[in-house]
C-alpha cells in the first residue's frame, strides 16, 4: 500500500505537559485508520499538528512525499488535508450551499466561483443536504450541523480527511446514517484518519486502529487484535463505559 501521511517521531509540550512523545505512524491511501485512546491521551492535539494548528517540537510531517510540517492551516488545505471539527462551527448566517462554497474555495484547488459552488452542490448532496440547501446553517439541528461540517470538508476536495468525532451527540438512527456515509466516501478513493468515542463504530469502519496513550502509541493493529490487547484493555479500565464498548457490550 502506499502511504499518504507519514507521521515521524512527532513530539509537542506545553509547559511541563508532553502531549505528543515521538510518535510515528502511516496513514495508507484510500484507507480509514481510526484514533482512539483515553481522554487527555492527546489525539486531538495530534490534529492540530497535522493541519497546522500547532507546530511540533520534534519530528516531521510529509503528505504525498511533501514535507508539511509547522505550515499553516490555509497551505494544509491547498496540500489536500481537510478537517471535520468535533464542536461544529458553521458560519450561521450564512446558508448550507454557502457555507459548502467556502469549503470549497479554500480547498486543494484554485476553483472559479462558478466551480465552488458545483461542488458545494455536490458535497452537500453527498450528505444528504441536497434539500437543505436554501436555509441559514443557525436552522439547522445537531446532526444537521455534523453533516454540513462533513460537506465542507469533502467540498475542499482533500485526499486526506481528519475526522474528529463527527459521531458525538448523533442518536442511533443519525450514526448509522453517518457510518454509511464515512464508507462511501472511503469508496471514491479518499482517506481518512478519525478520532472516535463510539467504539462499535470506530472498530466496523476503520482497516486499521491506533490507540494513544499519554502521548504515545499504545497499540497499532487490526480493530480485533487491539480490542484484545492487553495494555489496550488495562488503558480504558479507567472508563468502564468506553471499556465496555471496547468489547462490543451494549
Amino acid at each position: 500500500m502506499t502511504a499518504l501521511l507519514e507521521i515521524d517521531g512527532l513530539g509537542k509540550s506545553f509547559g511541563g505537559l508532553r502531549a505528543i512523545d515521538r510518535l510515528s505512524f502511516v496513514v495508507h491511501e484510500r484507507e480509514i485508520l481510526g484514533l482512539i485512546g483515553p481522554n487527555g491521551a492527546g489525539k486531538s492535539t495530534l490534529f492540530n499538528l497535522i493541519n497546522g494548528v500547532f507546530a511540533p517540537d520534534q519530528g516531521s510531517v510529509r503528505f504525498g512525499g511533501v514535507d508539511i510540517t509547522g505550515a499553516p492551516p490555509h497551505r494544509i488545505a491547498k496540500y489536500g488535508i481537510a478537517r471535520a471539527h468535533q464542536i461544529v462551527q458553521p458560519l450561521e448566517a450564512m446558508t448550507v450551499l454557502e457555507n459548502c462554497t467556502v469549503g470549497a474555495c479554500f480547498g486543494s484547488r484554485n476553483l472559479s466561483r462558478r466551480q465552488a459552488e458545483a461542488a458545494a452542490y455536490e458535497a452537500a448532496t453527498f450528505v444528504g443536504l441536497d434539500d437543505r440547501l436554501a436555509i441559514p446553517a443557525a436552522h439547522l439541528n445537531i446532526a444537521g450541523k455534523k453533516r454540513l461540517e462533513l460537506a465542507r470538508a469533502l467540498a475542499a476536495q482533500a485526499r486526506l480527511l481528519l475526522l474528529d468525532e463527527v459521531l458525538a451527540g448523533l442518536n442511533p438512527t443519525e450514526v448509522e446514517y453517518m457510518i454509511g456515509v464515512i464508507r462511501r466516501i472511503r469508496e471514491r478513493g479518499i482517506a481518512i484518519l478519525m478520532i472516535e468515542h463510539l467504539m462499535q463504530a470506530i472498530m466496523s469502519l476503520s482497516n486499521r486502529v491506533i490507540v494513544l496513550n499519554s502521548g504515545q502509541k499504545l497499540a497499532e493493529g487490526l480493530p480485533a487484535e487491539v480490542a484484545n490487547d492487553p495494555q489496550v484493555i488495562e488503558a480504558y479500565l479507567g472508563d468502564p463505559e468506553l471499556a465496555r464498548q471496547l468489547h462490543g457490550g451494549s
